[in-house]
């Protein structure tokens, strides 16, 4: 294995420090955004339950706030509901915003690094052929050695590049659509607390 790396050239770090990177931003955001972690099951009723029993306090707001990022969802529209309806979504929807940047985290990088290690390995190629070429022009086309040296190296980085690329493109692809389905999830429930609550502000009043 190290010997291939070495055939690779001087390419092969950076394409190798890209690999190292991708694989702990997939393994840290699956941990993060796993849903249990980031909707808890029985947050939503926990919250009913304290809004019906009168439990609801600044603690209780603080304790939600830090359980989970749905939690901070909920704590940011709870908060701003005793200044009605519109107040409460628009709270809602600021507090959502950010929690999609804090699942987002990170991302960008490995999207990143889907698009460059192809680049890295196709200039890898690139380098590889010019040390062809220059071999021809100097020694002429008898010395295999240094031909196949050359297309090696050539070879090895592209490889090495897409080797990279296609899982940390797959994965980012995955990893999107999750962000998307857990935005989804917060905005319905979300919605369901809006309607639940001031139905029963309406029915009490």
């Amino acid at each position: 294995m190290f010997e291939i790396v070495k055939a690779g050239g001087w390419l092969m770090a950076p394409i190798l420090l890209c690999s190292v990177i991708a694989i702990a931003i997939i393994i840290e955001r699956y941990w993060a955004l796993r849903y249990s972690k980031v909707i808890p099951k029985d947050q939503l009723p926990q919250v009913w339950h304290w809004i019906k029993t009168h439990e609801l306090d600044a603690t209780k707001l603080k304790e939600l706030k830090n359980s989970s990022l749905f939690g901070y969802v909920l704590s940011a529209g709870l908060t701003a509901s005793k200044h009605g309806r519109d107040a409460m979504k628009d709270s809602l929807q600021e507090a959502g915003t950010h929690v999609a940047h804090e699942m987002e985290k990170f991302l960008s990088t490995l999207g990143t690094i889907a698009a460059i290690t192809p680049l890295l390995g196709l200039l890898g190629t690139v380098l590889g052929m010019i040390e062809v070429f220059t071999a021809i022009m100097v020694q002429g086309s008898g010395d295999t050695a240094v031909l196949a040296g050359g297309i090696s190296q050539a070879l090895i980085t592209t490889a090495a590049g897409l080797s990279v690329a296609i899982p940390a493109l797959v994965f980012h692809r995955a990893l999107t659509r999750r962000v998307d389905e857990l935005l989804v999830s917060m905005e319905q429930d979300s919605t369901k607390l809006v309607e639940a609550l001031h139905a029963e502000s309406s029915s009490n009043s």
